[in-house]
């Protein structure tokens, strides 16, 4: 590895690795972040990260990766198509006594499947170098710039919904990356925006959370709502949320760059316990243990018994008045949580 010729046929090498475990994209990018720190800078003086103080807390490690890697010079980032099939998620927003959950949530938790195959590939790169080499996997586990990165690497564009979107599959994919002492040729420019004049995500959100294109107010966001929060969601929200119960995917449904997604192939992102077509009162009659038995690997399990009922509360005051609905919200009117009794004397009241 000492010339370019052979930096290159490493590169090309590690994109058929990442293929052959899993990865539909791989890309590599440089540590230069400077204008998305900018970007990340305005968005937290205005206070738009809401109670996610871990956002501010890390200072700039997180768009400056050699502070929080020191020696990285290079970021390998990678993609995995999630979407499940057999999977109608437009027509459960349009039943309101089903429980509607983010499609990236129905599978098991993807943080250990894809840091476990970074870590493979990490392995495998450290077996072809001869020189002792310095990496590092995450996936959501730090605070890296993890769209900015992708966007340098050519795996997509940050679209006006500040998801990464790519010309060819869409949005509906995880991402990861695996920080890297190794100077790989690095993309020169990164994917070209293909937004256009679209607005379809900005004014579909049910809750007006964009202040403008690439601008997202967390604080009014479904998906910051019902898994950062941890406290009262605000009552002029509550009736915009519908049957939303964890996450929101309403500004991808409408992207039209969605027509290209493609159904993942991992077996562990398939929908486990119903949670395509549950019924919000059977998820709000589970016990703690019954939640805790079935979201076992599953990314909804960290929000905690809590703030499911405090989410499911909300979607039953927004679902049709029958007596099975009031029955289950007035069987936890007295619950020990003062934040579940709260969302649950509200959601009666709606059917009052």
């Amino acid at each position: 590895m000492q010339n370019t010729f052979d930096l290159q046929q490493l590169a090309d090498q590690i994109a058929l690795w990442a293929k052959a475990l899993g990865f539909q994209g791989v890309g590599i990018a440089d540590t230069h972040l400077q204008v998305h720190e900018t970007h990340l800078e305005n968005w937290l003086d205005n206070g738009y990260h809401g109670s996610m103080q871990w956002m501010e807390s890390h200072g700039t490690k997180r768009s400056r990766p050699q502070e929080l890697l020191p020696g990285t010079l290079r970021v390998i980032s990678v993609r995995m198509d999630y979407r499940p099939e057999g999977y109608n998620p437009v027509e459960l927003l349009q039943q309101p006594e089903k429980a509607y959950i983010s499609r990236y949530a129905l599978g098991r938790d993807y943080h250990k499947l894809i840091r476990k195959r970074l870590a493979q590939l990490a392995d495998k790169i450290a077996n072809a170098v001869a020189s002792e080499v310095q990496q590092r996997p995450f996936v959501d586990s730090a605070p890296v710039l993890e769209r900015a990165i992708a966007e340098k690497s050519r795996l997509g564009w940050i679209g006006k919904n500040t998801m990464l979107i790519h010309e060819k599959t869409g949005s509906w994919f995880f991402l990861g990356e695996l920080f890297t002492n190794i100077p790989l040729p690095a993309s020169e420019e990164p994917a070209t925006n293909h937004c256009g004049s679209c607005s379809a995500c900005l004014d579909i959100c049910p809750t007006n959370a964009f202040i403008g294109p690439y601008q997202l107010d967390a604080r009014k966001c479904i998906s910051y709502l019902t898994i950062e929060h941890d406290g009262s969601i605000p009552e002029e929200l509550r009736a915009l949320m519908g049957n939303r119960i964890y996450g929101c995917d309403d500004c991808q449904l409408v992207c039209p760059w969605n027509k290209f997604s493609h159904i993942s192939q991992e077996p562990d992102f398939a929908p486990r316990h119903r949670l395509d077509r549950a019924d919000l009162v059977t998820l709000f009659n589970w016990t703690e243990q019954e939640f805790l038995d079935n979201l076992a690997g599953s990314a909804i399990r960290r929000i905690g018994y809590e703030k499911w009922l405090r989410n499911i509360a909300v979607a039953l005051g927004n679902a049709p008045s029958t007596t099975e609905v009031v029955q289950a919200l007035e069987h936890k009117r007295q619950h020990s949580s003062k934040l579940v009794r709260e969302h649950v004397v509200w959601a009666l009241a709606q059917h009052q």
